[in-house]
């Protein structure tokens, strides 16, 4: 049994509202998941699923900022593949750009609405 849990896969993600049944940990804000990623720092994470727009004022920039940061410091963040899922087209390429730009695999994912943001 230990070694199923040593190969399970690191599924993270970062979204302020919608379920996401395949992570194996989630953060709802950019500080929760900031603190998230540099608690799996020396772990290679093998998707990381962002969402742009995380309630009110919040976005996912200070994580963007922080694997950018990392990327650039020449230690970039050891990561599989970034989904970005924002209903948020501008946002979601924004943060597709970046981390592009960085060398992250990144990819766009569709979001569903949820239902609270219409």
């Amino acid at each position: 049994m230990e070694e199923d849990l040593a190969s399970a896969p690191v599924i993270l993600g970062i979204d302020d509202l919608r379920p996401l049944p395949g992570a194996t940990r989630v953060a709802r804000t950019s500080r929760d998941g900031v603190q998230l990623l540099q608690e799996h720092r020396e772990t290679f994470v093998d998707e990381l699923w962002l969402d742009h727009d995380l309630g009110g004022d919040d976005s996912i920039m200070p994580v963007v900022t922080l694997l950018e940061e990392a990327a650039f410091d020449g230690r970039p963040f050891r990561i599989g593949t970034v989904f970005v899922h924002s209903a948020n087209p501008i946002g979601a390429e924004t943060v597709v750009r970046s981390l592009t730009r960085w060398n992250y695999r990144v990819r766009r994912a569709v979001a569903q609405r949820s239902p609270t943001r219409g």
